[in-house]
């Protein structure tokens, strides 16, 4: 199976600080959010929010937002499947979350995951 991943430089500094611990929560899309807590002391209310991969449309856009309050520090997206190619990742216009979007070439559908890395503004 082949998978396609991508991240911004912020967001994997940002990961290699994360702490451990998950819980989840269902969006209104009833996919998974993960969220991991920790993290730096200097990054006020820093967490990790994902959306399990999930099949969708080819094209859709996946939405992972952050909790109220937060502002997304980075993000990023993986596209899974055998011809999966991830063709968008980035933060929302109000930098509230982070949009994953990708197709596959020998089907109809994709799966795509998505997380953000979010934080208290200051």
């Amino acid at each position: 199976m082949r998978m396609n991943r991508l991240i911004g430089a912020g967001a994997l500094a940002l990961a290699l600080v994360a702490g451990t611990g998950c819980s989840a929560q269902a969006d209104s899309g009833s996919a998974a959010v993960h969220k991991t807590k920790g993290g730096h002391d200097r990054i006020h209310g820093y967490e990790v929010v994902r959306l399990a991969n999930q099949d969708v449309p080819n094209f859709q856009r996946r939405t992972v937002w952050c909790p109220k309050g937060k502002k997304v520090l980075g993000g990023g997206a993986e596209a899974r499947g055998n011809e999966a190619i991830l063709v968008g990742s980035f933060p929302t216009d109000n930098n509230r979350g982070w949009i994953g979007l990708g197709r596959q070439t020998s089907g109809p559908t994709v799966g795509i995951s998505v997380f953000a890395i979010c934080a208290y503004p200051r």
